[in-house]
């Protein structure tokens, strides 16, 4: 049993859940929720009894018993399954004779025999396992709300009570298969969940990756198929196994989403495929994630497209509409930026210097507002991209308006995204290589060999620096004047860069200083250039008439004439001997 820091939230929960992984991957993911707090967890009902029976000689740093912090017991074991001499149904029934008012949620399959028995008792809801997470968030609200949060599906079971054996032939096949289907899929996203390949044998090899992501998009279509040859009473969406992988319960852009969200799963999943190629710079440019190692790059990007689709799924939670969505844009990637170097770099690391202790984070988090200025507010069209994938508003591409679902507008959403997770990658390293670039604990962890030396470190950072200065100054005036975005992408080969085509006259109304020169110049050398290359080939052609008609024939006169006369001298000497 282990206890979690009570913050300040308005909904405490007790979870319980024997396997160890499944318990932190809900811990994880409950505490990403503003209004949800994960205040005890315990991996057995007398672990959880304990809890509650000691609760009163507990108290917190507020002063009030541990068991008022506790608005919800969220149980996720089997109710028919004994454990150490007690049920989870047995613990059910004591928690509703001694504590009336504390709700239970069941975190249980459909095949659990013992759930008409559960409701019975007045267990308050039931979320089936594989479910995504925020049908298990809508229901942790709903009965903490005091509404009953039961899946149609297994409250019509629980009901009637002969829902499962009413099935016939056809409908028992399609459990089987559905069955045998999720099994499959819960073990592919448990090893797809594996670090990318280095050292360590027990990690996944790019190769394999590969593989594994190609037979998950069978397995999701054979279940597609399933469900459409077969219609049941069975949800669309809802994993059947009893002993899902923690990839179903924490939003991963490798993990299973509803239907409401694959097209946007479609693009991680595109993605994270071209993550397993090279990812060498192949632009001329500098960027900050060259310092970092092949696996390292690697588990960045992975950690941002996670964090993305957790972003996505929060918004979509929350209703946002499309004009909040706009007013809140950089409060958004800020907080994105936040969450992925806080888990990148680990939320407690602490770096020794000078005898002194100092926690990365804090001190990172100082250079938000240099980060959303030089980096984050110049992400292009990072708006349209959310309101494309959350409201799937059409994408403008090349001054036509796309249908949205289109393999046009899916393209141009992925190289979006892409770029997104490459400035993102960038604007988490770069705070970084500005305060603890050159520490030997920083060095080792995270830097290829090849940029170890504290020269090679100060190279780099100037060259990070001139980059800027360029892109600041001339670069950027010049994609505004040419009405172009300049995006960063994945190929098969490493990170490459291309323009695509977007107006931009508000922008190049905005410029002003050296940007506006530059603009001013290259508008000068349009109109200039196209007069002097006319009167430059007027010229030219001037002079070599000049040189060809005039002074060359009279020159090849003279020279005629020449060897004429030396002629006419050679034979007259030999007549006159």
């Amino acid at each position: 049993m282990a206890e979690t820091p009570i913050l300040d939230r308005s909904i405490h929960i007790l979870t319980i859940e024997s396997d160890p992984v499944i318990l932190s991957g809900l811990v994880t993911c409950l505490n990403r929720f503003p209004d949800l707090q994960v205040s005890a967890e315990a991996e057995n009902v007398a672990s959880a009894w304990q809890i509650l029976t000691n609760s009163g000689a507990e108290i917190d740093s507020l002063s009030k018993p541990l068991l008022w912090r506790i608005d919800l017991i969220l149980l996720g074991l089997p109710l028919h399954h004994p454990l150490k001499d007690r049920s989870s149904l047995e613990f059910c029934q004591q928690v509703k004779t001694q504590y009336p008012n504390l709700p239970i949620l069941l975190l249980s399959s459909p095949q659990d025999r013992d759930l008409t028995t559960a409701f019975q008792l007045g267990i308050e809801g039931c979320c089936l396992r594989g479910s995504s997470i925020l049908d298990l968030v809508a229901g942790i609200r709903a009965v903490v709300a005091g509404e009953g949060s039961w899946v149609p599906t297994v409250l019509a079971q629980v009901t009637v009570g002969t829902a499962t054996q009413q099935g016939n032939l056809i409908d028992r096949l399609r459990l089987a298969s559905l069955q045998q289907i999720d099994t499959t899929l819960a073990r592919l996203n448990t090893n797809l969940n594996l670090p990318v390949a280095s050292n360590r044998e027990e990690r996944l090899s790019g190769l394999n990756r590969l593989i594994l992501t190609g037979r998950k998009r069978e397995l999701t279509t054979a279940r597609w198929l399933v469900q459409q040859l077969f219609p049941g009473t069975t949800p669309t969406g809802s994993h059947l196994d009893a002993s899902p992988s923690i990839s179903q319960l924490v939003p991963s852009p490798l993990a299973e989403s509803s239907q409401s969200n694959f097209q946007a799963q479609t693009l991680f999943e595109r993605i994270a495929a071209k993550l397993q190629s090279g990812l060498t710079n192949l632009t001329p440019i500098a960027l900050e994630i060259d310092i970092l190692r092949q696996e390292k790059k690697q588990e960045l990007f992975y950690l941002i497209l996670k964090q993305f689709e957790g972003l996505l799924n929060e918004l979509r939670f929350s209703q946002v509409t499309i004009e909040q969505l706009s007013a809140k844009q950089q409060t958004i990637l800020i907080d994105l930026w936040a969450s992925i170097l806080t888990d990148f770099f680990g939320r407690y690391h602490t770096l020794s210097i000078d005898s002194s202790h100092i926690e990365i984070i804090p001190v990172i988090l100082q250079d938000a507002a240099t980060i959303q200025t030089e980096i984050l507010a110049k992400i292009p069209q990072s708006t349209e991209l959310l309101n494309y994938l959350l409201f799937k508003v059409p994408l403008a591409i090349d001054n036509t308006v796309s249908d949205a679902g289109s393999q046009t507008s899916e393209d141009r959403a992925c190289i979006l995204l892409e770029n997104l997770t490459i400035q993102m990658a960038n604007a988490v390293m770069q705070p970084l290589l500005n305060r603890f670039g050159n520490l030997e604990s920083i060095k080792s962890r995270f830097y290829d060999r090849s940029l170890l030396s504290s020269r090679e470190i100060e190279r780099f950072r100037n060259d990070l620096s001139w980059r800027y200065r360029i892109d600041r100054y001339i670069g950027e005036p010049q994609a505004i004047f040419d009405s172009k975005y300049r995006l960063f992408i994945f190929t098969a080969y490493g990170i490459d860069r291309i323009a695509i085509y977007a107006p931009r006259p508000q922008e190049l109304s905005q410029l002003a200083g050296i940007p506006l020169v530059v603009t001013l110049a290259l508008e000068t050398r349009d109109a200039l250039s196209p007069r002097l290359k006319m009167a430059t080939t007027f010229i030219g052609s001037s002079i070599v008439y000049l040189l060809t008609e005039i002074i060359g024939r009279g020159i090849g006169l003279i020279g005629r004439g020449v060897i004429k006369g030396i002629g006419n001298i050679w034979q007259e000497s030999k007549r006159n001997p």
